[in-house]
């Protein structure tokens, strides 16, 4: 009896008994490394996982205009393809500057996506010095959209054509009047891109969105405006306003009908509208790269670019996210001399 109770003790046994692996401490080590494999993915790759809470569709301008329509379209193939709700939030005003302040200060963490135009990439620090962004504040990731705007004008004008356009504004210096959807955006630099090749001089009138611009040509508060199509065509259809011309070199898909501005007789005008999809800088590539593959995905459907050659836009996305970052740049650049040329600066 004493002699396996001094064996039981022994030192050499009872070390071997303490530190031997066994089978089920070997099988918990296993358990406890396959369940830490997922979060060290997750650290790894910040797209695990992304997205799993809704995502925030900014627009600089309200409901009813080109951009709503498009980003609308294009939120609700998104939703279906992540598998999130994709809501779209309209802060209009100050020339779509106030949609993009608020989106350059979101956390950049792939919830809060900006839809914008070259003006983002420049354009905005020219009309408006007091901004408090830059181009470098936004991570691009790829071109939606792209299509020339109608020059429109109010039925009673006794405009015919661009010829009778520049021959009236000729005869009466900054006397017609033209609308845009903003200070510095798309819309309003058609108009100064018009008055500068043309040499002839028009009082901007600023509105904050596309549908109330093309609203105040039908109603003759204004004689024209270089509008985007989802803006202007419901004016048109009801004979309110009168299309003249678009503003690309070659003519428009949805509106086959109607002569370029350059062939009408103002050689060299070339002018369309682009949206692009934006995020806060320093949002991870990982998400980056997601957004890009998934926008690219469900805007392929035949299905939704019919929706959008309908409403007069022409779905266009970039060949990668470097590209579309190369293009926005250039894009930029060209909206800068734009801004520089119209005078105007808005505090």
């Amino acid at each position: 009896m004493t002699q396996q109770l001094q064996h039981r003790n022994h030192p050499r046994i009872a070390h071997r008994q303490t530190y031997a692996p066994t089978a089920l401490t070997a099988l918990a080590a296993l358990v406890m490394a396959s369940a830490l494999l997922p979060a060290a993915a997750s650290a790894q790759n910040p797209a695990t996982g992304y997205p799993n809470k809704p995502i925030r569709l900014v627009i600089g301008f309200p409901p009813g205009g080109g951009a709503d329509n498009s980003a609308r379209l294009y939120g609700d193939a998104l939703s279906r393809e992540l598998g999130q709700p994709v809501v779209v939030d309209n802060r209009p005003g100050a020339g779509t500057t106030i949609a993009a302040e608020f989106a350059a200060k979101s956390a950049p963490d792939g919830y809060t996506l900006l839809i914008a135009t070259a003006s983002l990439m420049g354009g905005d620090k020219v009309m408006y010095p007091k901004i408090r962004y830059e181009a470098s504040d936004f991570a691009p990731i790829t071109k939606l959209s792209a299509a020339p705007l109608i020059l429109a004008v109010n039925k009673d004008a006794g405009i015919k054509s661009v010829t009778d356009l520049i021959a009236q504004a000729k005869a009466k210096p900054g006397k017609l009047n033209y609308s845009s959807s903003g200070n510095g955006v798309i819309t309003h630099l058609a108009g100064v891109y018009f008055t500068k090749l043309a040499n002839v001089q028009m009082t901007h009138v600023p509105y904050k969105g596309g549908a109330p611009s093309a609203q105040a040509v039908a109603a003759g508060d204004v004689q024209l405006t270089f509008g985007t199509a989802p803006s202007v065509k419901p004016m048109i259809d009801t004979h309110k306003v009168v299309p003249l011309a678009v503003t690309s070199m070659q003519r428009s898909n949805s509106s086959p009908q109607l002569p370029t501005i350059d062939e009408s007789g103002l050689k060299g005008y070339d002018l369309s509208v682009w949206y692009g999809l934006f995020a806060p800088a320093k949002t991870p590539p990982e998400i980056i790269d997601k957004l890009y593959a998934a926008t690219a995905k469900v805007m392929s459907d035949p299905e939704l670019k019919k929706r959008f050659l309908a409403q007069g836009d022409e779905i266009s996305i970039s060949s990668s996210v470097a590209e579309f970052r190369e293009f926005a740049a250039r894009e930029g650049k060209v909206g800068v001399d734009l801004a520089v040329s119209s005078g105007a600066k808005i505090d």
